[in-house]
């Protein structure tokens, strides 16, 4: 079982509990005695403990919950909860969640480092390099919470030995403080004590900058009472900006207001900070404004209440507001991922929730976000009730219970398949180098099946088991040597599958044979082979559409005298490929008879077997088919389907393709269709896979749309290839490689309900004929890997040498750019292919990008 666990009070998780009884019904689990729960050594990893759970509130779809017994007793797979910081181990929450097996989101010591305004200011200045109102502080000591060399810009460190006797220390320090430039633009401080244990409890006083004596002893006074992990702050009253404002309603008096900008980030998909909601407080200007003190409000009706008009300006602040707060949270993960186990409170510890406050202040005339703090649950508190009071007035439910139940979801599936063991049906060439990465990260145990014996995956997997696949045509005798080749290593693998589209059949029947979870063999051979694919789908009639609606004419070319017989069914122009094919190798737009006949030859006597062109499906023989040419634009749908459900879908659009050999230029992801069209795509992909008998997997299908709709390409029964899982994960978070793996578990994937791109990506292919001296004499592969290691760039590595010659090439790289619009994407890219050379009036890079408007 998946198990979410929430220890504590349920207050501030009960949305996100309601919300993943929905996705996921009884995998959320609520924890509110410590008497329901017990820690028992790991048997997975040595000095840490697995948390069981006897007795917890599920929660099911409808708003259902129910007090249940667990026997035996659930292993929890992630676990977080309301670790709170007044007892000194954290209460019973703490103790539970201390030093667990499985992720944990926030620990006691997490918490109390978020709790810490001078180290979570000192992180977002010097790390997330985010402007904080200037600050003063002392310490005792070395402060051991705090960095080596704690310096970062507007704070200032002063260690003390022992806080009596110190006073001409203190009032140097808070002259020169008060003096500095850093605080020209203010009028008033504040002295307050710091440290987890003063957390929410007000104790401040406000002064005047020019009361220099006074500020120096309130800060002696609070020194008095130091404590280790606690400072005293000395910190400028940053007023919020005052904009122009249209005249008032009432003769009546103006008060001078304060705005505090609440926002929260999840870690979601990838460990990429995502900003789940914005809520705003409004307070008098001469004190803070504390949570909880006023009703929370949205951030565009706060910024128009503070005269900001423009709807653009608006905009642009909360794509600032967005920026600054994911990266504030990328900052403090870093940070974190710096501290020991002890001081994160286990291995698995992390921060997943994050709540950090802005200032709107005005500086130099311009408007700036100044980061004031970060806690673990009071943004949290703060932005669902905002989300809740917007619901009494007829709003409809926003993003947050959601975007934070996937988020969690996930984590407990990132934890249920570690340590499961894989198997892997071939190895695939450099393309698919991501694979063994991504293995290691997810801590999967890879039992590779491969034909070469000296692949260079061999030493980059569990157990390596070379066997000669290649003669495709005798897969059932295959399946039963791999059968026994696993049965004589003792493997009793948790999944099969291949990400390899010659191997797919060959997967399919080794699952049947070892009864684990896939996609038949006989719809997987229907779906690889592409005439046999359109004749199944001719003969689907049912539905409104039927899937018969979908497919295109097509013959099967074995002869010549097969070529005359398709000729006469199938009218020309038309499309004449290799029939079990991968890569586009072989595809070539024929206009007449003989057009055809001399194409089938020549690819007849260049490619007879899979040493001719290894990966392109020659193992299964070089018969060939002729299809009727769709006009219309090309686009890929990768889909993810669980026992005929769609849980995930992702369009991408291609550019036009060379004639004649149709070889791929660009892509661009999100598509540009408007989402009616995208909708079209996607039920067409989907109807196809499962009337060919495709229900359970991860598919790449290849279509066109034209004004009268999609026509299918090709099904591919396996993830997308070339650059696309790499795209899908960049754009949207989701991992292609981890769905397929959870739906070979049984598990159907956690997958974004509302998928929204955080970027645009366009990118080109790159071929070793028109590219080659550019990218590698001329220096142009070098310079592309050094803005890649900058985050300037993405590239695919499609093969190490150039694949193939003349009208068999396939692409060697693509290379892609980003940009927060398409159109930004594509400027960048342009520019840098006309820099490198791979622009030119033979592959014109500006004319294939113009397709994606």
């Amino acid at each position: 079982d998946m198990t979410v666990c929430i220890l504590g009070s349920p207050t501030a998780f009960l949305p996100i509990l309601l919300e993943g009884g929905t996705r996921c019904p009884g995998a959320m689990v609520l924890c509110l005695s410590p008497t329901w729960a017990s820690r028992v050594p790991s048997e997975t990893s040595p000095g840490t403990w697995s948390l069981l759970l006897s007795r917890g509130v599920s929660f099911k779809q409808g708003g259902h919950s129910t007090l249940e017994t667990f026997v035996p007793p659930r292993r929890a797979n992630y676990v977080t909860g309301t670790f709170v910081t007044g007892g000194p181990d954290g209460g019973w929450v703490g103790e539970l969640a201390r030093d667990l097996d499985c992720p944990t989101g926030g620990s006691v010591p997490l918490t109390r480092r978020l709790e810490d305004p001078l180290v979570t200011r000192w992180v977002l200045a010097a790390r997330a390099g985010l402007p904080v109102p200037p600050t003063l502080a002392f310490v005792l000591g070395p402060g051991g919470h705090l960095p080596a060399d704690p310096v970062a810009p507007g704070v200032r460190l002063v260690q003390l030995e022992d806080p009596q006797g110190q006073e001409s220390l203190v009032q140097e320090e808070v002259g020169a403080f008060l003096g500095s430039t850093a605080m020209e633009p203010y009028s008033q401080v504040l002295v307050r004590p710091a440290g987890w244990r003063w957390r929410g409890t007000g104790v401040r006083s406000t002064h005047g900058k020019e009361e220099g004596a006074a500020v120096a002893q309130a800060v002696g006074a609070r020194l008095r009472g130091l404590r280790e992990e606690d400072s005293v702050l000395l910190e400028a009253l940053v007023p919020t900006a005052r904009l122009p404002m249209p005249p008032p309603r009432s003769p009546a008096p103006r008060l001078p207001v304060a705005l505090r900008i609440c926002t929260l980030v999840c870690r979601s998909w990838g460990d990429r900070p995502q900003l789940c909601q914005v809520a705003c407080g409004v307070g008098r200007a001469e004190a803070p404004v504390l949570h909880g003190a006023a009703l929370p409000q949205g951030l565009d009706s706060s910024l128009q209440q503070w005269g900001v008009v423009a709807p653009g300006q608006r905009q642009a602040l909360a794509m600032r507001l967005r920026g600054a707060a994911e990266a504030a949270m990328a900052a403090l993960l870093a940070a974190e991922a710096e501290l020991t186990p002890q001081q994160r409170g286990g291995t698995r510890a992390h921060t997943d929730l994050l709540g950090v406050d802005f200032l709107l202040a005005c500086v130099d005339d311009t408007l700036e976000l100044v980061a004031l703090s970060t806690n673990s649950q009071r943004c949290l508190e703060t932005c669902l009730l905002a989300e809740a009071m917007g619901r009494a007035v007829g709003e409809p439910p926003g993003d947050l219970p959601r975007l934070l139940a996937e988020a969690l979801l996930h984590q407990a599936q990132c934890h249920l398949v570690e340590g499961k063991d894989i198997l892997l049906i071939g190895a695939g060439g450099v393309s698919k180098s991501f694979v063994w990465e991504a293995a290691r990260d997810y801590g999967l145990r890879i039992h590779l099946v491969e034909s070469d014996p000296e692949h260079f995956a061999a030493g980059l997997v569990q157990t390596f088991l070379p066997y000669d696949s290649r003669e495709h045509r005798r897969d059932e005798e295959h399946a039963e040597r791999v059968m026994e080749l696993v049965q004589a290593r003792g493997l009793r693998p948790h999944a099969c599958l291949s990400y390899w589209d010659d191997c797919v059949v060959l997967a399919a029947l080794v699952c049947q044979r070892l009864g684990l979870r896939g996609s038949p063999p006989a719809a997987v051979r229907v779906a690889k082979q592409k005439s046999r694919t359109h004749q199944h789908l001719q003969r689907c009639r049912q539905g409104r559409p039927p899937p018969a609606a979908f497919a295109v004419p097509c013959c099967r070319l074995q002869s010549h005298g097969d070529v005359e017989r398709a000729a006469s069914a199938v009218p020309f122009p038309a499309v004449a490929k290799l029939e079990f094919g991968a890569g586009g190798v072989g595809v070539r737009l024929v206009e007449s008879t003989g057009q055809c006949h001399a194409h089938a030859a020549r690819l007849w006597h260049d490619l007879r077997d899979d040493a001719d062109h290894p990966g392109i499906g020659l193992g299964w023989g070089n018969a060939m088919l002729l299809m009727e040419y769709v006009p219309g634009t090309e686009h890929d749908v990768d889909l993810v389907v669980f026992e005929g459900r769609l849980l995930g879908a992702w369009v991408s659009d291609n550019g036009p393709t060379r004639l004649p050999a149709f070889l791929e230029t660009a892509a661009c992801l999100p598509s540009c269709l408007p989402a009616d069209r995208q909708a079209q795509l996607v039920r067409a992909a989907l109807q196809c896979c499962l009337a060919c008998g495709l229900r359970d997997g991860v598919f790449n299908v290849e279509l066109k749309l034209g004004p009268g709709g999609p026509r299918l390409l090709e099904i591919n029964p396996r993830m997308g290839g070339f650059y696309l899982r790499d795209w899908i994960r960049e754009v949207y978070g989701p991992d292609l490689l981890l769905a397929a793996v959870l739906v070979a578990l049984g598990l159907p994937p956690v997958l974004p309900a509302r998928p929204a791109p955080r970027a645009h990506l366009a990118g080109v292919m790159c071929l070793g004929s028109e590219h080659g001296p550019a990218l590698g004499g001329g220096g142009g592969l070098a310079a592309l890997q050094a803005l890649q290691s900058r985050g300037l760039v993405r590239l695919n590595r499609l093969f190490e040498e150039t694949a193939g010659a003349g009208e068999y090439e396939e692409p060697c790289l693509s290379v892609a750019c980003s940009g927060a619009t398409r159109a930004e994407a594509c400027l960048r890219l342009l520019g840098l292919c006309q820099a490198l050379g791979i622009d030119s009036p033979r592959y014109p890079v500006e004319y294939f990008l113009s397709h994606f408007k």
